[in-house]
């Protein structure tokens, strides 16, 4: 699918606010309703748009600690490391990257004591695990969901 204009322009109005109205869109690029929602289906059938989702705010929810993990695997272990962490409550975000780390974990719990369970009885306990490096978020000064277009 090639994405136009007027594409982006959706793209940027539904990164903005996800609840904006078909008709709210319309008419700022100036088209019908119809139009709006048959582009916006062909964004989701072509899967640009890979889903719809609520952004929380953890720590308005309990989760006051934000930690960021790198974690080193053997690597006939990393596909069963990484599959064992994403399918973890706890963890926010699991990618596998380039560079001297092999997976990069955000994880988020209610508090300390909850991040020193998690790291001795549930990441330590993974087979072919070789090397973990924690960072803990002190502050956030940007965090987006979404692609700048």
């Amino acid at each position: 699918m090639k994405i136009d204009a007027t594409d982006r322009k959706i793209l940027e109005l539904l990164t903005m606010n996800g609840r904006i109205s078909y008709v709210d869109i319309a008419k700022e690029l100036k088209l019908s309703r119809v139009a709006v929602r048959e582009r916006i289906n062909q964004l989701i059938e072509a899967e640009v748009i890979e889903k719809f989702s609520v952004v929380i705010n953890s720590d308005k929810v309990g989760k006051k600690v934000s930690a960021f993990f790198e974690v080193d695997c053997e690597p006939t272990s990393l596909v069963s490391v990484a599959e064992t962490l994403a399918e973890n409550p706890k963890v926010a975000s699991c990618y596998q990257m380039t560079g001297p780390s092999t997976l990069h974990m955000h994880v988020l719990v209610d508090d300390f004591e909850q991040l020193e369970s998690f790291i001795n009885e549930e990441l330590y306990a993974l087979e072919g695990i070789t090397r973990v490096e924690s960072h803990i978020l002190l502050r956030r000064f940007k965090s987006r969901s979404g692609l700048n277009l």
